[in-house]
């Protein structure tokens, strides 16, 4: 699994932490040490992966020698990890925050609450690219008066992944997936037919993955998850599009057994299955395209990825950087020109397209060393033309998600989405493994929860 997957799953496994401690216990950044002995402005940063992560460290680790050779007034210390919820508040009580930080789309929110972070609105005019990036991108950084905090770096969205050799076995056209959930349905009738162990379409539903799950088919359909209420949210998803969604795959399950008897799985479960060719279809972000691959033995001629099916949103997960809120306006200024020249850069990105095909990466997916960032437009072009050129794996088979994404609303995770998707699981385990589940009543009942974890913030 890759590292992204990987912090991903850590995210979904962990209890929900807020970010509650007092504006007091900031953790100090350099402060007035910003500026060494020898003038440079010091930024210590964490995102350095760990020794046992041989090619990230060494690529991250010239990647600093790199821009420090080209601002050579800026001294980077790096620290080793990323961002740890169960651990957030221990350090920032601790004073062992650095001066940039790594974040989970899922924190920012809090995180400006608290006053954790820097307000970077007024460094920002003279930043070169960051008007490129999606605006749905820059608005997690922000607050309710659209003041930013942070910058984002990579991004991901929900598609469709499917089998293609399950498609054509079953008379279906691998490059013409489906696009709606009642394609999807027909189209995991038409797999499961096929006999043998194959199931049509697959679900995870364990761990607070159904939840996870669960919101961004919910988003597909144009619903919502949670809503805001006052001061605080209440839930959204009792309605029409969680209702429909529910009965799709209730109908799958139990109608037309396209979906197999075993219904409390993972999503690992789920890429065991597919790398196996025993699955046709299940909903994933781009990442485990390479997982699959690595781990589970799948190939990438053999696999696809589609938009969400029906494509009204899609749940939008990412990850950023921002800066200690005791930074100077010398370090908030640097910091800025380190992102901006690491993550938001497209001038360097043909240089790390070759460093990954040097190694063996797959280059072509809607992933690093290309990550799907920017608005439609001039850089964008530019570098989907750079990923076609140097591609090592098939790209017409992500086309279709690549094609549509543009034009996708994404929507971030709720409010306490741990907790939240925690409800959700059992909602979409009662559907699944209980025939004659009420799919009103489930959904009132999780609401009703819901509901009082918001009125309890």
């Amino acid at each position: 699994m890759s590292r992204s997957a990987h912090r991903r799953l850590r995210v979904r496994l962990a209890t929900a932490t807020a970010l509650v401690l007092p504006l007091a216990l900031v953790a100090c950044s350099s402060g007035d040490g910003a500026t060494g002995d020898d003038g440079r402005i010091r930024l210590d940063i964490n995102g350095q992966p760990p020794g046992t992560d041989e090619r990230e460290l060494r690529v991250f680790l010239a990647e600093i020698a790199a821009f420090e050779e080209a601002h050579p007034d800026i001294d980077i210390v790096p620290h080793e990890g990323f961002m740890e919820p169960e651990t957030f508040n221990t350090r920032v009580a601790g004073g062992d925050l650095e001066d940039v930080f790594y974040v989970y789309f899922t924190d920012p929110a809090g995180i400006i609450e608290q006053g954790y972070a820097a307000d970077i609105t007024d460094h920002l005019a003279d930043v070169p690219q960051l008007d490129q990036v999606r605006p749905e991108l820059h608005q997690v950084f922000q607050d309710e008066e659209g003041r930013q905090y942070g910058v984002p770096t990579a991004n991901y969205s929900m598609g469709l992944l499917y089998n293609r050799d399950l498609f054509e076995r079953a008379g279906l056209d691998p490059d013409a997936p489906p696009t709606t959930w009642d394609e999807v349905r027909e189209a995991a009738d038409a797999i499961a037919d096929l006999g043998g162990g194959v199931t049509g379409y697959g679900e995870c539903t364990i761990d607070n993955t159904g939840g996870w799950h669960l919101t961004a088919e919910i988003y597909s359909r144009g619903g919502l998850v949670a809503e805001p209420a006052g001061d605080s949210h209440r839930a959204a998803f009792d309605a029409a599009p969680a209702r429909e969604l529910l009965r799709t795959l209730q109908a799958m399950r139990w109608e037309d057994d396209s979906m197999g008897s075993d219904q409390l799985r993972s999503c690992e479960d789920l890429m065991i299955q597919m790398g196996a060719g025993q699955l046709g279809m299940y909903i994933a972000a781009p990442d485990n395209l390479p997982t699959l691959v690595r781990q589970y033995e799948g190939s990438y001629e053999n696999l696809g990825l589609a938009p969400i099916p029906d494509g009204q949103a899609t749940l939008l997960g990412g990850e950023g950087y921002m800066i200690n809120a005791n930074a100077t306006p010398e370090q908030i200024d640097a910091a800025l020109t380190w992102l901006q020249w690491r993550f938001v850069n497209p001038d360097e990105i043909e240089r790390r397209i070759q460093e990954s095909r040097d190694d063996g990466l797959p280059v072509g997916l809607p992933m690093p060393p290309t990550p799907d960032i920017w608005i439609a437009g001039e850089t964008r072009d530019a570098v989907e033309a750079l990923k076609e050129q140097y591609a090592n794996v098939p790209v017409e088979h992500v086309a279709p998600f690549m094609e549509a994404a543009p034009e996708i609303e994404g929507r971030i995770e709720p409010p306490r989405a741990q907790e939240v998707y925690a409800i959700l699981d059992n909602v979409m385990q009662a559907v699944l493994t209980e025939r004659d589940t009420d799919v009103d009543a489930v959904l009132a009942d999780a609401a009703q929860q819901v509901d009082r974890i918001y009125g309890a913030s």
